[in-house]
């Protein structure tokens, strides 16, 4: 199936649905990831943290190499400009590509408050070609102010927690304004009952398609690149297939009315990555 695109202020572009690998490790991961760019995704993400991108990489050079969009990322403990540029090199070898298409800060560690300082590292690795576009993760409107206040460079990507319950309008709108396209993780939630909702039941229902495909579709909707881990091959065509999905304004409202001031995935909250 042909996948739609959008397009950052950069000139980056990607598929409306990427492909989450996040504990897609070993040669089980190589197989999952393999089976996933067979299945139509292009966009494939991971991260320092993952601590799988010898997996990604591995499936990568088995693989058709010019359509993927490989995104990596930078944990918070190397925002120093130096570790940072070791830690870009690092999985550059890892994933042993010529360059990363994406690379991301993996969020703001606003407590050691260097993340302009890794930004800057980040910067230079796009020019010394080590990367192809950057981009932040789980970073505020106030976070990116500074960015572009302090290096006039602003992130092609932010990509964050958003879901049905996490609705995330604001940081929305604000990408949109500034032409960075917002990528979700945990798109569908977890440890939650979200695609049980009768909300989102009716939808799928009316459109004969899964819980699932709503909530990425909803996302879609919104603007947003949601990234769906999936192991098996057909929730991952199903998932993907939610790209072509077209949902009326009245059932995109219904689903945002889930949103809830409780409704961030408490064990995800970005806090955790300060140990990182």
């Amino acid at each position: 199936m042909s996948v739609p695109t959008v397009t950052s202020h950069g000139g980056l572009v990607l598929p409306v649905i990427g492909f989450g690998t996040y504990k897609l490790n070993g040669a089980s991961g190589v197989d999952t990831i393999r089976t996933a760019v067979g299945n139509g995704y292009t966009l494939l993400d991971t991260a320092f943290n993952y601590e799988n991108e010898g997996a990604v990489g591995k499936a990568v050079s088995q693989l058709n190499r010019e359509p993927l969009i490989v995104s990596s990322k930078l944990p918070g403990r190397h925002h120093k400009h130096d570790e940072a540029l070791y830690t870009v090199e690092e999985s550059l070898y890892r994933l042993g590509l010529d360059a990363i298409d994406l690379y991301l800060i993996h969020w703001p560690n606003p407590r050691t408050g260097l993340y302009v300082e890794a930004w800057q590292a980040l910067i230079e690795a796009r020019e010394r070609g080590l990367i192809r576009a950057i981009g932040v993760c789980n970073f505020l409107p106030e976070h990116l102010d500074r960015l572009q206040r302090e290096t006039g460079v602003m992130p092609e990507v932010n990509q964050i927690e958003l879901h049905p319950y996490f609705p995330q309008a604001d940081t929305l709108a604000y990408d949109r304004e500034h032409g960075i396209l917002t990528e979700a993780w945990s798109p569908l939630g977890r440890g939650n009952d979200i695609l049980s909702r009768p909300e989102i039941g009716e939808i799928a229902t009316a459109h004969q398609i899964t819980p699932a495909q709503v909530v990425l579709a909803w996302e879609v909707a919104r603007g947003a690149v949601p990234l769906p881990k999936a192991a098996t091959p057909s929730r991952q065509i199903e998932n993907l297939a939610a790209a072509t999905v077209s949902l009326s304004d009245g059932e995109i409202d219904a689903v945002t009315a889930l949103g809830r001031p409780d409704g961030r995935l408490q064990d995800q909250d970005p806090a955790v990555y300060e140990e990182f």
